[in-house]
């Protein structure tokens, strides 16, 4: 139970909509334990009248009586048992609810390696599966359990002041279907906890391969995925099954334990009837009732504590990824004015995952309104610095500074506001294009969103499809070419009018003349604004204030477009070779 320590504040927050549950319950348990004592007050009526004991219009009275006391219990116990499942069960669903958005936004504050390490299957797993698991054990678990204690409670001890002897010999196989059920749970939860893992592993697998579907035809391989998928999804329904072999044997144990408690109550019953010692028939119904009536609930001991331990194990698994500390933190909780001057001072950088060193001992200097273009082979580290200043990782050495404070003395949310980021991998949602480009800016007007998709020249494009802005995408943009999603991208950043725009090698899907167009428009609303451009395309870089070229994390050439063309290099060999390129 110790995992599930971490859902007592949900309890402690529903508390009262739980208290009048736990009410609700015990009073319809006791309102249903009115229903066997009126039929064997029938039936002994029945019996009485039928010997002639009592006269008929006693017989028909008292019949009557019952009747009515009889569906008048049962109603009540239905309308309390309605109540029961609306409160206990709706707050299994509120903490259901709560837990998911809990796990959601700690996903959301964990670092990029964080998403390296583990698998998208296995996250949307965890979020779903497992917290449904919990949301069992936080409403029917409790639930039954105050069944169980009330039904108890209040039967056994009418029960025994009628008839003790019977009462003995009546309860007699119920621990023994208790101990049953529970060495059942044991190995159910066993089980269990393996076919939630595979369940995350075909999550997993399925997700990769949809998303990466456009791979698998392009290369010819669908057979080969399907036999992988066919031999995971194999393994997996081997579990399944035996998981249910063993849930398998819950109902026959219940339903021969109940055959044998009923056999007892109805030979101890009738010979005790036959000798006196019970004085009405109507008692052995009565009792063959209860019987059945308690044999659900100690069938949920067992039954409860594999929901109590299958919760445990999700917990312990959501658990795990909620302990975890974010490494990128908010240092600062007022919020901080970003104008846009950014320093580099001997920043080195290595990648924890691969132990690749990404950047080493960098230093450059951009002033508010400048532009910075970054060129270098793949892998030098460009991508990085853009991330660094993002704050998507912390840096390890050296120090960044933006507008003279040093960067995770910054507030985050305030930095990231001010930073209009394009990645190099596009990543557009399943959403219309007009949403995916006010994604930078929520209350964005249509006119803005228009002026935006124009700046990034793509408006002509969208107006073209049947819908215009209202086209509704597929996932991760799948029904655009690789330039239309770059553009919208960059049309996502222009739109929040930010104070630090970043473009990650974002055109290399568009041809020149497009790129040419997208530059100028960069060049007219970047005025006032900072900007650093990744590319490899000296196109590019030829009109920004300052250019680095990095080569396996360092800076190896720096200065303006002319210096770097008059200086033998990396830049002007470059230049050389895409200008004849171009040429040509």
């Amino acid at each position: 139970m110790k995992e599930l320590k971490h859902i007592n504040k949900y309890f402690y927050k529903y508390r009262y909509r739980l208290m009048l549950g736990i009410l609700i319950t015990i009073a319809a348990k006791i309102f249903a334990l009115f229903t066997p004592r009126f039929i064997g007050k029938a039936i002994t009526t029945i019996s009485k009248g039928l010997s002639g004991e009592i006269p008929k219009a006693v017989f028909k009275q008292e019949l009557m009586m019952n009747i009515l006391f009889l569906i008048g219990a049962a109603i009540i116990a239905g309308i309390f048992t309605f109540l029961m499942r609306q409160t206990i069960i709706n707050v299994s669903r509120y903490i259901e609810y709560d837990l998911k958005n809990e796990v959601y936004q700690q996903y959301q504050n964990l670092s990029l390696n964080f998403y390296k390490a583990n698998r998208t299957g296995d996250l949307m797993n965890r979020i779903s599966e497992d917290v449904g698991k919990v949301r069992m054990y936080c409403g029917p678990a409790i639930m039954y359990t105050i069944n169980t204690i009330t039904l108890f409670v209040v039967a056994l001890i009418y029960m025994i002041s009628v008839a003790p002897k019977l009462t003995l010999y009546t309860i007699l196989p119920l621990p023994i279907l208790s101990f049953i059920i529970y060495k059942l749970s044991r190995v159910i939860n066993n089980r269990s906890r393996i076919v939630q893992e595979y369940l995350s592993h075909l999550s997993a697998y399925t997700q990769e391969s949809f998303s990466g579907i456009s791979v698998i035809k392009s290369y010819g391989i669908e057979k080969e995925n399907y036999d992988e998928f066919n031999a995971l999804s194999e393994e997996s329904k081997q579990k399944q099954i035996d998981l249910t072999k063993v849930q398998a044997l819950f109902f026959p144990s219940m339903i021969l334990l109940i055959g044998v408690s009923n056999l007892l109550v109805t030979y101890i019953g009738g010979v005790q009837y036959i000798n006196g010692e019970i004085e009405e028939i109507g008692t052995i119904a009565e009792f063959l009732i209860y019987v059945n009536m308690l044999t659900w609930p100690v069938a949920t001991v067992g039954w409860v504590t594999n929901l109590v331990q299958q919760a445990e194990a999700s917990q312990k698994r959501i658990n795990e990824f909620l302990k975890q500390e974010p490494e990128i933190k908010n240092l600062n909780s007022n919020p901080s004015e970003i104008l846009g001057t950014i320093e580099f001072n001997n920043v080195s950088y290595t990648y924890p995952d691969t132990n690749i060193k990404a950047l080493n001992q960098v230093s450059f200097s951009l002033k508010q309104g400048e532009t910075l273009a970054i060129l270098g082979k793949t892998g030098s580290g460009k991508s990085t610095i853009l991330d660094l200043i993002g704050r998507l990782y912390d840096v390890q050495d050296g120090t960044i500074t933006i507008d003279g404070h040093t960067i995770n003395q910054l507030n985050l949310e305030s930095l990231r506001n001010h930073i209009g980021y394009v990645p190099q991998d596009a990543f557009l949602f399943s959403d219309t294009i007009e949403n995916n480009i006010k994604f930078g800016k929520e209350n964005a007007t249509e006119e803005d969103v228009i002026n935006a998709a124009k700046h990034a020249d793509v408006h002509k494009n969208i107006k073209k499809f049947t819908k215009g802005y209202q086209t509704k995408l597929g996932e991760r943009g799948i029904t655009l070419s690789g330039g239309q999603k770059q553009r919208i991208s960059i049309a996502r950043a222009i739109i929040k009018a930010p104070k630090i725009m970043l473009f990650d090698d974002c055109l290399s899907a568009v041809d020149t003349e497009t790129e040419e167009k997208i530059l100028k428009s960069l060049r007219k609303i970047s005025v006032g604004k900072t900007t650093i451009i990744v590319s490899h395309r000296v196109s590019s870089a030829k009109d920004a204030d300052k250019i680095i070229v990095l080569d396996d994390g360092k800076i190896i050439q720096n200065g303006t477009h002319q210096t770097l063309v008059n200086t033998d290099g990396y830049y002007k060999e470059l230049y050389l070779k895409q200008l004849s390129t171009k040429e040509l």
